[in-house]
């Protein structure tokens, strides 16, 4: 009897729609340590789909093909609207991995309040990987007032100006950021012009009241030589 779901595949497997497939099967070779089960080939070079096993679970994907179906990548998209949820005995170790083999970060590694160690990766291909290692068993109680906790600590974070930050290439060609010297802000012609004006201003008023006091102070000279006649 035939089984109406092949023995290995789960229920559910995500599919991917990419722009050069078969860079993208090296890629989550040299990533995750993925192993190719079977691929369909096309012409020109193109994968009609591939099957591969990462971990214990299955991913399938194939070429973008405008022709043949209404599946866009996310290189056709600018975004994505999903991520791939990967559970690892070793993040940091898979993380690093992918970095080498040219994902860049989208969120760095770090112990969440939910009781994993996470962190998010985008692939040259334009997809969102989320990398796991399950760290804590927590009560429901505990994760409540862990989340309040981190989500209070947010909203602090959220008030303060965030930094600028520039990429900068490592020596494994992974992407990092990095804050940004601040520079002072360069004034506009508007403002300087309203400045030169109103030192020019603050001149003619100091100029007056000196002129002012002087006309006081002959006044009164002639006035004294006046009352000594």
């Amino acid at each position: 009897m035939v089984d109406a779901i092949p023995k290995g595949v789960g229920s559910l497997v995500p599919y991917l729609c990419v722009r050069g497939a078969m860079k993208a099967i090296e890629f989550y070779r040299a990533a995750f340590g993925a192993e190719l089960v079977s691929m369909m080939p096309m012409g020109e070079g193109l994968v009609g789909h591939a099957d591969l096993r990462i971990g214990s679970s299955r991913l399938y994907l194939a070429d973008e093909m405008p022709g043949w179906g209404a599946v866009q990548s996310p290189k056709a998209l600018k975004g994505t609207t999903t991520n791939i949820h990967l559970w690892v005995e070793d993040c940091d170790a898979t993380f690093a991995q992918a970095l080498a083999a040219g994902a860049k970060v989208a969120m760095p590694l770090t112990d969440q309040f939910w009781g994993d160690r996470y962190g998010m990766l985008t692939d040259p291909f334009g997809h969102m990987w989320a990398i796991s290692t399950h760290k804590e068993d927590l009560t429901e109680e505990e994760m409540m007032r862990r989340g309040d906790e981190a989500m209070a600590h947010m909203a602090q974070t959220d008030l303060k100006p965030t930094a600028k930050t520039k990429k900068k290439v490592m020596a494994s060609g992974a992407e990092v950021e990095e804050p940004l010297k601040e520079k002072p802000l360069k004034k506009d012609k508007a403002a300087k012009k309203a400045e030169k004006a109103a030192r020019k201003a603050e001149k003619a008023a100091h100029k007056a009241q000196k002129k002012a006091k002087d006309r006081e102070s002959k006044k009164d000279k002639k006035g004294q030589k006046e009352s000594k006649h």
